[in-house]
């Protein structure tokens, strides 16, 4: 007698299932791009863009931009976030940068230096403001860092 195994062909495979990892004591220098998930425990020096989701470990760190559909963070990151869905921060958390999303969660104990924009329209819009003063036309929306300066 002979067994059948249903075994799903790696080729086969929906990219969107995917996870990233980014483990613990590794460190990426460059951007990181993924259809599926990104999950980051050690530490990335520049943007995280994954289409389906950004998960960030208590010891996880991103010193740049995060994109995504859905986040969630329980370590550092000092960037802007933007999720198209929905944002959790956990009471881990320590985020220098600001944030935008149609739904976020802060946990207490989660801290957050940076404006956060939340409501319909998701991550649709540019993370950075104007300067006082400045029509949004002549900011250089390319440079949130020296918007938080």
């Amino acid at each position: 007698m002979t067994k059948t195994r249903n075994r799903t062909d790696a080729s086969t495979r929906d990219v969107g299932d995917v996870v990233s990892i980014i483990g613990p004591g590794m460190k990426v220098v460059g951007d990181c791009t993924s259809d599926g998930t990104i999950r980051v425990e050690g530490q990335i020096e520049g943007s995280v863009k994954a289409a389906k989701s950004v998960v960030i470990g208590k010891e996880g760190v991103v010193l740049g931009d995060v994109v995504t559909q859905d986040a969630i963070v329980a370590g550092r990151v000092n960037g802007s976030i933007s999720a198209d869905s929905r944002i959790e921060l956990q009471a881990t958390c320590r985020i220098q940068g600001d944030i935008r999303s149609r739904r976020i969660k802060l946990d207490e104990g989660g801290q957050v230096d940076g404006q956060l924009h939340m409501g319909g329209q998701g991550a649709e819009k540019p993370v950075g403001t104007a300067k006082h003063g400045e029509k949004p036309a002549e900011r250089d929306a390319g440079s949130v860092q020296s918007q938080l300066a």
